[in-house]
């Protein structure tokens, strides 16, 4: 028995027919973001996914930060690391350390066929993210800074100017006294204590927060965190601590949920909480300056970068490399930037993204969210352009565990802040030696 040329055709139409011309690329994200950033993760995913049909990319959320970083490193040892992690700032300089595990966002975009073109990018953004060559080496994502949230129902009740918040440290104690006194029993707190209150505090005051330009002049910089102006502003916070008026929430972020639950009235937090705040807090709130000291010259300065960007991890496909760089010329282009910047409070990445939100009037009609953009497009100085050191997330673990004994009056600013410098400082020496070739 014989088929007949159409009969074979309709038999092969048959066998093939809803199959796919040929299947998509998985493109594996390793990130961070929980919750509400989470949710903006996943339809960053989707809108990138929806937009083309050879690629996939599948957003994984691999815990905090530092889980996450520590998973990768593990992974990559294994060999089954993923196409894109998603690395918090202080993780930077172990990245650009590590050069066999990363591919640069020039190559990938290379070997993807996609032009690239670094200076779209705000230079306060990139800068950070750019090796001495000037090549850029991770595409900067979700980039914060440090910014003062405060709830303006809570201002009400105590009798203060909601529209006038505090913009220097003196003005937030008092504001933070006529708070306590009007009942509240968190004036202010912080999250990410050694960011905002050492790291920042430091960029907005023009001051080194460690020597060699902050480590960008080299891996033998050491901290600088005992000066005179340092060790005043600790004790300051200790002593508000003692009176109630400075109440430590925990590490990390921790302090988000007591903000937006209603609890504490202040707080100095990432410009990204926005979104978060937006959603839970049954009131109206308010976004400020960091607070600085007016009597120090120069000050305010500007702030530091926070957040995290995107480094594509070498030993992959080629074809996979495309999928990596057309999902990250997706991720730069100026109205999905846009769209990122206004629902999460990150920093638009491109100076064009800045525009179409200006342009727009979404910074009239939300007032502050503006604060954290021109805090950061501020011309930068050799003090202030950022804080790239070995060894970070340690450096911010003694950190936290130093400040945590002051708080608690075990030890006193200028100790404290000592015994952090000795230990942070024995962790840059660990990885100076370690990264000498």
């Amino acid at each position: 028995m014989s088929f007949k040329p159409f009969a074979l055709a309709a038999v092969t139409m048959a066998l093939f027919s809803g199959a796919p011309a040929h299947a998509q690329t998985e493109i594996v994200w390793w990130h961070s973001m929980g919750g509400q950033l989470g949710e903006w993760v996943n339809g960053l995913a989707k809108g990138f996914n929806d937009s083309q049909k050879d690629y996939k990319v599948v957003p994984v959320f691999k815990g905090s930060y530092p889980e996450s970083f520590a998973a990768a490193i593990a992974a990559f040892r294994a060999g089954n690391a993923p196409h894109v992690l998603q690395v918090f700032e202080v993780g930077t300089a172990t990245m650009m350390a590590s050069k066999g595990a990363i591919v640069p966002v020039n190559e990938v975009m290379k070997q993807g066929g996609v032009t690239f073109n670094s200076s779209v990018y705000v230079p306060a953004v990139s800068g950070y993210y750019t090796a001495p060559n000037g090549q850029m080496l991770s595409l900067p994502f979700n980039s914060s800074t440090t910014v003062l949230h405060y709830n303006k129902d809570a201002f009400k009740a105590a009798g203060l100017d909601p529209n006038s918040p505090p913009k220097t440290w003196p003005e937030l104690v008092l504001a933070a006294a006529k708070l306590k006194a009007s009942g509240h029993k968190c004036p202010f707190t912080t999250t990410w204590q050694s960011w905002t209150q050492l790291e920042s505090f430091s960029a907005w005051h023009n001051v080194e927060f460690a020597t060699k330009r902050n480590g960008f002049g080299g891996l033998d910089t050491r901290l600088a965190i005992t000066t005179p102006l340092h060790v005043r502003h600790i004790e300051n916070l200790a002593n508000m601590a003692q009176q109630g008026l400075f109440v430590y929430k925990g590490r990390s972020g921790a302090a988000d949920a007591v903000f937006q639950s209603g609890e504490c009235a202040m707080y100095t937090g990432s410009s990204a909480a926005y979104g978060g705040i937006k959603r839970n807090l049954k009131a109206e709130a308010g976004i400020s300056t960091l607070p600085y000291y007016p009597d120090v010259p120069g000050a305010p300065q500007n702030t530091v970068i926070g957040g995290a960007s995107l480094w594509a991890m070498s030993g992959k496909k080629p074809a996979e490399y495309k999928g990596v760089a057309l999902f990250y010329k997706y991720l730069s282009d100026p109205q999905v930037q846009a769209r990122s910047h206004q629902q999460t409070g990150y920093l638009p990445i491109t100076t064009e993204a800045f525009g179409i939100t200006e342009k727009s009037g979404f910074y009239k009609q939300n007032p502050g969210t503006d604060v954290s953009v021109t805090q950061m497009i501020r011309k930068t100085t050799d003090k202030s352009r950022g804080i790239r050191l070995g060894n970070f997330v340690q450096i911010r673990t003694i950190l936290d565990e130093e400040l945590e004994q002051v708080w608690s009056g075990k030890k006193s600013a200028r100790q404290g802040l000592q015994d952090a410098q000795k230990r942070g400082n024995a962790e840059l020496e660990k990885f100076q030696k370690a990264n000498k070739g």
